[in-house]
């Protein structure tokens, strides 16, 4: 009993005020640094910004035109909606090298259901879109089943897509007129409208609808937060009971619709199908919005807002360098100091949560 009361009394005679850290004097830099963490869509919409300022005043009114800023909207309308799906794939850490070619390929069967078969159009329109999603499954199925890398993985069915298009269409190129004969549905997103002096097109409303729906969904739906935790730590989003084999699966087939969706957009922005564009550079263009929109290669931190304001800021170098009359060598140039100056910056934020 002695001892208790002893032992009180000790307690009675020592400190009790509490910790507090709220009035530490936290500098100007790390409050920035925690801004961007918390905010991944800031870094490219201020860059953005920062581009249409300077090429505005060294171009002049032109630039500011409504009609040239919605120019750039029609221009980047396929990238990002291809950005989009990559985005998806990047969140978990993984990368599609193949999703470029699956947009070709789904325009191809497309093109060919409706103008060589003579099917109707929804039908064309459907076989692409399987055709898309079931390479994105097959992509899904290799990197979450056989646990092989997605660099890989992809590498390989880029390859075998290519082929396979190119031998299923025996490279013939479908007219535009052909399209508009038999097919008009599938020039559909190439409509456009005038809103003052802006003049928009279907595509470009359906790349930021299509925006805005992942980012609900990746905000505001489990479904999302499982996307981010597979990403960010994919054995503790096991053992949180994430079950992240579906959670993958999903991811490369949602991307795989996506660009069939994106094929069907490049039909109307293009005319014709061309199974020769599969050699265009679409995956690297994808990739490059996705970084430069803030997405970072490690998973699980980013937002798709950032992928739209990355492929817009692309599109604004490039139309800004064209207005100038610059050598198109300085676009590729600028594009790399993006990419590199966009890495670096998230991992100089990634320390906040270190």
């Amino acid at each position: 009993m002695t001892g208790a009361q002893e032992f009180e009394r000790v307690l009675d005679g020592s400190d009790k005020n509490v910790a507090s850290f709220e009035h530490q004097d936290v500098s100007l830099l790390k409050r920035m640094q925690h801004f961007l963490h918390s905010t991944p869509a800031a870094v490219p919409l201020i860059v953005l910004v920062l581009a249409i300022i300077i090429f505005g005043f060294a171009i002049g009114g032109r630039f500011f035109s409504a009609y040239t800023l919605t120019l750039i909207l029609q221009q980047i309308a396929i990238v990002g909606i291809l950005a989009a799906a990559q985005t998806l794939v990047i969140l978990t850490a993984g990368i599609d090298l193949s999703i470029g070619v699956i947009m070709v390929i789904s325009s191809v069967v497309m093109g060919n259901v409706a103008v060589t078969y003579g099917l109707p159009t929804p039908v064309a329109v459907f076989a692409g879109m399987v055709a898309g999603g079931l390479c994105g499954l097959l992509n899904g199925f290799l990197v979450a089943n056989m646990k092989l890398p997605p660099f890989i993985v992809t590498l390989g069915t880029w390859n075998i897509v290519m082929a396979t298009n190119f031998i299923y269409s025996a490279n013939e190129t479908i007219r535009d007129t052909d399209v508009d004969e038999k097919a008009p549905l599938l020039h559909l997103f190439a409509i456009s409208f005038r809103v003052g002096g802006a003049v928009l097109t279907l595509g470009v409303i359906a790349m930021v609808l299509l925006v805005v729906g992942l980012w609900y969904i990746l905000n505001h739906t489990a479904w999302g937060r499982h996307v981010y935790a597979v990403g960010d730590d994919p054995e503790a989003a096991k053992l949180s009971g994430i079950q992240t084999k579906k959670v993958l699966l999903a991811v490369y087939g949602v991307s795989g619709l996506i660009a069939a969706f994106a094929a069907w957009v490049s039909i109307g922005r293009n005319g014709s199908v061309s199974p020769s564009s599969a050699v265009t550079d679409f995956n690297l263009q994808a990739i490059t919005a996705t970084v430069i929109g803030g997405i970072s290669l490690f998973g699980g931190r980013g937002s798709i807002l950032g992928t739209l304001f990355g492929a817009m800021i692309v599109g604004v170098v490039s139309m800004g360098l064209n207005m100038l009359g610059a050598d198109p060598q300085w676009k590729v140039l600028l594009t790399g100091v993006l990419i590199i100056g966009a890495v670096a910056i998230d991992q100089w934020i990634r320390k906040v949560s270190a």
